[in-house]
């Protein structure tokens, strides 16, 4: 893939733009494998899941700049000045054509855009997400309502612009603070729709205003296939998804007789998760936050399997002792971060990975996700 932004040293977040991707792909598996060594035979790796070189994103999260006749769309520089990118090449096509038709309608809007150096301005932030169906979420994040009636007014004539994927969920988040964070606590949804669903493999799963799901939608796929797969090969009787996120895992390992309970701290995310699994028998949602949920539970009710799926800061010392000392058969890991499930195999030495796969869900990156099955050293 070739890139004029990165060329001419406009942005320079896809560290590995010009490797062949080839070689991409192969240096971060061989760069896995090593911080792994320890953990993970050789004879345990499956082959790499690739990705599409270009057009892979699902979302888009634009930072708003230059001025009110010619907004730009992209990141800021090093002055915190505008950079627009609105024609990044990693868009998938519906997200591309959104954010070209937006950027267009931006300028005529009135919306002033936020000024970083001076504190000033409104629109901070264009975050768009695109789902399989071709429909969009698309949310403005405002430093205050003052622009309110000008973010409304935007919104619908997007909604209305040929050629603009269909707006199933609009919304308006309020940032407050002059910091570099993307979005605020208050968040308003204009729309009739507050989850955008995203199908996936005869499955469809909710995303809310605020819900996490991978950027690259093929791979996200493979992820929940290749886990559901291992899974379905164990055929457990029973399953608890910790870190659930929209339910993601859980909904794709259901299956007659099984019953899956998946656990997630953010109420809006359970919520989605219910609304994916609807009436399928025995999988539940809980709003709990999953390290203090487990030691609640009684022993003699511990699941066959585990999933884990934490953030990058992996699962933490007090939820691995859990996991050591549960009675727990197997475990599925799934990681966006090799050293903290290092950190986390180490703190689980009656463990060892049976099974591993990379899923290259950022290519031009070095970041990546890796799962690993679990299983029981014989004799602990």
């Amino acid at each position: 893939m070739r890139c004029g932004y990165f060329d001419v040293g406009a942005c320079r977040s896809c560290t590995l733009m010009g490797v062949p991707y080839a070689d991409q792909l192969a240096d971060k598996q061989r760069g896995l494998e090593q911080v792994l060594a320890g953990h993970v035979d050789t004879g345990a790796w499956g082959a790499p899941v690739a990705s599409r070189e270009s057009g892979f994103r699902n979302k888009a999260k634009l930072v708003v700049g230059g001025t009110k006749a010619a907004p730009t769309l992209g990141i800021l520089d090093g002055d915190a000045r505008g950079v627009d990118l609105r024609r990044c090449g990693l868009y998938e096509p519906g997200l591309d054509r959104a954010v070209t038709l937006l950027a267009e309608r931006l300028a005529g809007s009135g919306l002033t855009p936020y000024d970083v150096p001076a504190r000033q301005g409104e629109l901070k932030h264009v975050l768009l997400t695109h789902s399989p169906a071709g429909e969009l979420m698309v949310r403005l994040v405002l430093r205050s309502p003052g622009q309110r009636r000008r973010a409304v007014e935007l919104l619908e004539v997007l909604a209305d612009t040929p050629g603009m994927p269909p707006v199933r969920v609009a919304g308006i988040n309020l940032q407050p603070e002059h910091k570099a964070v993307l979005e605020g606590a208050e968040e308003e949804v204009l729309s009739a729709e507050r989850t955008l669903p995203m199908p996936l493999s005869g499955r469809t799963l909710h995303l809310g205003t605020r819900s996490f799901f991978q950027t690259n939608t093929a791979v996200a796929t493979r992820l929940y296939e290749q886990v559901a797969a291992w899974v379905e090969d164990l055929a457990p009787a029973r399953v608890w998804d910790l870190y659930c996120g929209v339910g993601g895992f859980a909904v794709h390992c259901a299956a007659p007789g099984r019953q899956v309970t998946g656990v997630e701290v953010s109420p809006e995310a359970v919520l989605s998760a219910r609304r994916a699994a609807g009436s399928t028998p025995g999988l539940h949602f809980r709003a709990a936050d999953a390290g203090a949920w487990v030691q609640e539970q009684d022993p003699d009710e511990h699941p066959d399997l585990v999933i884990l799926n934490p953030p990058r800061r992996g699962v933490g010392a007090e939820l691995a002792r859990w996991v050591e000392g549960s009675r727990v058969r197997h475990v599925v890991y799934s990681s966006c971060d090799a050293a903290s499930l290092t950190r986390d195999l180490e703190a689980m030495p009656s463990w060892r990975p049976v099974r591993a796969r990379m899923f290259d869900m950022f290519p031009q990156t070095r970041h990546l996700e890796v799962a690993v099955l679990l299983e029981r050293r014989a004799g602990r």
